[in-house]
């Protein structure tokens, strides 16, 4: 029997799954090293106040002149309703970040391609965002008094944001664009290019629900939505596109004379001899 033959070993279970763990821990450094990079960018241009609400009169302004629809005639029937503004509320607080982080790790066990691919659009997405946060402070609309809008958070709750001039966690300056309604939109692209059917485009309930939500209470502009997915649009023609269905975490195996490991097939018996079993020998190679 010719031992060049042979198929080359599999990796034993337990060196398979420390490889897998050491891919996972690399992974999540890297988006906990994104996220502080984002927060710290966030906080260091969080001392532009005047400029920040003079720029969100402007754009009340202009979203005015070009007739889309008056947030603060939006949010007046739901403050009327103060289930809707808690709901509201706990949507903005606490679905934003799950969501995300759920999307990203169960595309990171089901589909691996699809997972870098996205990960990198919400990378490219943040960055685009952080530059146009420290070049167009922007007040939200419960910051500028010319809109006449109510701070839903701190009058109702939960409450994500202190009061501005001395909240040292995030920058309340940055509502242009939203990251909200961007990341949420890249989560629903994400998942309706992975699933099928007709019913994967209720995906995009979520960044609709975003993006009425963050309206609502009073922390962006319609503008920063279209502009998070305008920005999100760009990023997506610059990635180069996955190829079509994901492809295997680990190559086939290569044994040393170039041919990759296939099945074994067992060997036909010849006529009036009883059926042979397959050995370690028997190996189907294909050019």
């Amino acid at each position: 029997m010719d031992t060049a033959e042979l198929p080359a070993a599999r990796p034993a279970a337990p060196a398979r799954r420390a490889a897998a763990l050491r891919r996972a821990a690399r992974e999540l450094g890297l988006v906990a090293a994104l996220f502080l990079i984002y927060k710290a960018a966030r906080v260091a241009g969080a001392d532009r106040g005047s400029t920040a609400v003079g720029n969100g009169e402007w754009i009340w302004r202009v979203e005015r002149l070009f007739h889309l629809p008056n947030e603060a005639a939006f949010q007046r029937p739901v403050l009327s309703h103060e289930l809707l503004v808690h709901l509201a509320n706990g949507y903005y607080a606490y679905v934003h970040f799950p969501a995300t982080a759920i999307c990203l790790i169960w595309l990171y066990v089901r589909h691996p391609v699809r997972y870098l691919w996205t990960r990198r659009m919400l990378a490219g997405l943040t960055a685009a965002a952080l530059a146009l946060h420290f070049l167009v402070p922007l007040a939200p609309p419960r910051l500028t008094a010319l809109t006449g809008m109510v701070d839903t958070g701190s009058r109702y709750g939960p409450a994500v944001y202190g009061p501005p001039d001395t909240d040292a966690l995030s920058n309340q300056y940055a509502a242009m664009p939203s990251l909200h309604v961007g990341w949420a939109l890249a989560v629903a692209v994400a998942l309706i290019t992975v699933t099928g059917g007709r019913l994967r485009w209720l995906w995009l309930a979520h960044p609709l629900a975003t993006l009425l939500v963050v309206v609502t209470t009073g922390n962006h502009y319609w503008l920063d939505g279209i502009v998070a997915a305008v920005l999100l649009a760009v990023v997506c023609l610059v990635l180069r596109r996955p190829r079509t269905g994901d492809q295997p975490t680990h190559p086939p195996t290569q044994r040393p004379g170039g041919w990759p490991r296939q099945r074994v097939r067992a060997p036909r018996a010849q006529p009036g001899h009883p059926p042979r079993r397959a050995d370690a020998g028997d190996v189907v190679r294909t050019p």
